[in-house]
């Protein structure tokens, strides 16, 4: 199945937000690594974290952790800060339910051509 196909139900968007939290913990983890080596690598030429075959493997992680989600049919919207959006419907209407990093519950959804400026709390 094509993972733009898949709509999901709030109660299965909800089932999945222990493991999306698992998984955005290590994204954010990640993202940090990077910027902090990558910034030490361009003003001073060296980091503690190593040089660029470090940069090459934490970028190959990040893309594994983004896969996870994509392999699922979940939209990767921002990393950052780390922005989520599953497919669904609600009252016969296009939705995504939407999880932002730092979120400790699914909650919130917007209209699917809104985006994330038409943000509502679920009912």
């Amino acid at each position: 199945m094509n993972g733009a196909e898949r709509e999901f139900t709030v109660e299965e968007a909800r089932a999945m937000i222990p493991e999306v939290r698992e998984h955005a913990a290590e994204i954010v983890r990640l993202r940090a690594d990077l910027a902090e080596l990558t910034l030490d690598l361009r003003v001073r030429g060296t980091s503690e974290r190593g040089g660029i075959p470090e940069v090459k493997a934490t970028e190959a992680r990040l893309d594994e952790e983004i896969a996870w989600f994509t392999e699922r049919g979940i939209e990767v919207k921002g990393l950052t800060p780390f922005l989520i959006d599953f497919p669904s419907v609600l009252d016969g209407r296009s939705v995504r339910l939407c999880w932002l990093e730092g979120d400790t519950e699914l909650a919130w959804y917007h209209r699917t051509d809104l985006g994330f400026a038409g943000r509502r709390p679920l009912p």
